[in-house]
């Protein structure tokens, strides 16, 4: 048997931050994880250039069943830390819109700093390990397929189910019951929504097609880009609205945010230019054909009725559509839902119950919005149990 006084289970960004903060401390740490390289996440994040953090992170850019229980972990590791670390290994990083940042040499860049970090810190790192058993006396013992080992702080940092394709499973979750800690409902977060039959015949010429829109659900509304697929509707947008989708529940449309397009069409009242032509003006041609054929008898627009034209504008800006579903967790980028945070402390992310065993990252019920806040949360996270594994 081989002892550490810390095994972290799951080598992402929560995982590794911590055992990097652990091992700083002078801890004997080691990671564990059934892929057979690190920070796979990390890697896929932003599309490979790595949204690492957002300069606007706060709790609201977050859900949970409790909506407090993220603020202590934030504020003791920020997004200004996470920049000082790139700084201290000279990353080029750039914003991006809405305050997100991207890593200028790609998210490899990000994962060689972390495996940096944490060869400085002493921390061991087993690769393609399978665990097969979990218990507790004294010390935890964790049996893999590379031997037993014990340890008195055991950090459970194994992702949610998404990215299953890169090996995400419920384990985690399952951990967390085996020793009597409650899982909240999951669901797949950050993920495109499906049409129903008839929409998808409707609208799947209408793939590729990208328009900027507000789109809202449950008092909840983003703007940004809406990208029509064969399935249904992707796109930043999107995905963000997602995470306050339910299944029966219609999400609402703005394509015109910014426009006041009731000013506009009545301004054109009395011309004979064709309502299909004068929207083409805010609108990319495939797709405004589309929904006028559905939606819209285009003809001159002296021959509107003020009716017709205020029924127009009221689709414009608040179309409505019902999805199907989503894409679920093959195409999710978070899962929502996670460990009840209400069995863990806030300050230490250790179980109230179980002395010496924590979680952290995404296997928790907390979920960030798109843009940065996930790896945010899994660096703050697990640099708060770092703290005192």
């Amino acid at each position: 048997m081989i002892k550490k006084d810390v095994i972290i289970i799951g080598a992402g960004a929560a995982g590794l931050m911590c055992a990097i903060k652990a091992g700083k401390r002078g801890r004997k740490v080691l990671v564990m994880d059934h892929a057979a390289k690190t920070g796979q996440k990390i890697r896929v994040s932003g599309g490979g250039k790595c949204n690492f953090t957002n300069i606007n992170v706060g709790p609201e850019h977050y859900i949970s069943q409790n909506r407090h229980f993220c603020k202590s972990a934030l504020s003791r590791f920020t997004p200004g830390d996470f920049i000082s670390l790139l700084k201290k290994h000279s990353i080029k990083y750039h914003e991006k819109e809405m305050g997100q940042l991207f890593c200028s040499e790609g998210s490899g860049a990000i994962i060689n700093m972390i495996k940096k970090e944490c060869a400085e810190a002493g921390v061991d790192i087993l690769s393609e390990c399978r665990i097969s058993g979990i218990n507790r006396q004294d010390l935890f013992e964790i049996k893999t397929n590379n031997g037993t080992f014990l340890c008195g702080s055991l950090v459970i940092a194994t992702g949610g189910l998404s990215y299953a394709s890169l090996g995400a499973t419920g384990f985690g979750h399952r951990i967390a019951e085996k020793f009597g800690l409650r899982v909240t409902d999951l669901k797949p977060a950050l993920v495109p929504l499906t049409f129903n039959r008839e929409d998808i015949a409707s609208f799947s010429e209408l793939s590729g097609v990208s328009v900027r829109a507000k789109v809202s659900c449950n008092k909840k509304g983003f703007y940004g880009d809406m990208l029509f697929t064969h399935r249904g509707l992707s796109g930043p947008v999107v995905l963000q609205i997602s995470s306050y989708w339910n299944n029966g529940d219609a999400i609402h449309i703005d394509l015109l945010p910014d426009i006041d397009i009731y000013s506009d069409l009545i301004e054109k009242r009395q011309s004979r230019i064709e309502m299909r032509n004068l929207l083409a003006r805010h609108f990319p041609k495939r797709f405004i054909n589309k929904w006028c054929e559905m939606y819209v008898s285009s003809k001159p627009m002296c021959r509107y009725t003020d009716k017709e034209i205020e029924d127009i504008v009221e689709c414009l800006k608040n179309w409505e559509i019902k999805p199907a579903g989503t894409e679920g967790y093959s195409t999710a980028e978070a899962t929502l839902g996670g460990v009840d945070t209400d069995g863990l402390s806030s300050k230490t992310m250790e179980a109230k119950k179980v002395q010496g065993l924590y979680f952290i990252g995404e296997v928790l019920d907390v979920t960030g919005q798109l843009g940065g806040y996930n790896l945010q949360w899994a660096w703050s996270s697990g640099y708060a149990a770092g703290q005192f594994v």
